[in-house]
């Protein structure tokens, strides 16, 4: 399976827009809550302008879909439910283990824990079932 340039691109599009409906109208109170992001920061925020840090965000989700589609050719992904298992094990093996740290040390809720964790798994198999649909 060789990789495909365009379903990485539009597996990242897809991936954004999924972000901005999951920490928006879908969870967006809620994460800010769980967060503890006060009214100020959020004032300040919005008043700086995010396009920097948007920026940087996708060219992170180009690189994720990346090395995703990468993971799905070398394990020999040629379905689509073997795609969804390799996000499965990706996320179970280095995200959701790597981010209990924010709980253990940081002192965040397991209830953020959860809602983040959850968007990251959706997340991973939406961008692998792009990929590996598209070849």
């Amino acid at each position: 399976m060789k990789i495909n340039y365009l379903a990485i691109l539009v597996a990242a599009i897809v991936s954004v827009i999924v972000g901005m409906l999951w920490y928006g109208p879908f969870f967006g109170k809620t994460w800010i809550k769980l967060s503890k992001i006060s009214k100020s920061e959020m004032k300040k925020s919005k008043e700086k302008g995010m396009a920097k840090e948007m920026i940087i965000n996708f060219i992170g989700v180009i690189l994720m879909a990346y090395v995703l589609s990468l993971a799905v050719a070398n394990y020999g992904a040629l379905s689509i439910g073997y795609g969804i298992r390799v996000a499965f094990l990706i996320w179970l093996g280095f995200i959701a283990t790597i981010t209990l740290n924010t709980v253990l040390w940081e002192g965040k809720s397991w209830k953020l824990y959860f809602l983040n964790n959850s968007y990251n798994l959706i997340n991973l198999i939406i961008m692998s079932i792009i990929i590996s649909a598209w070849n």
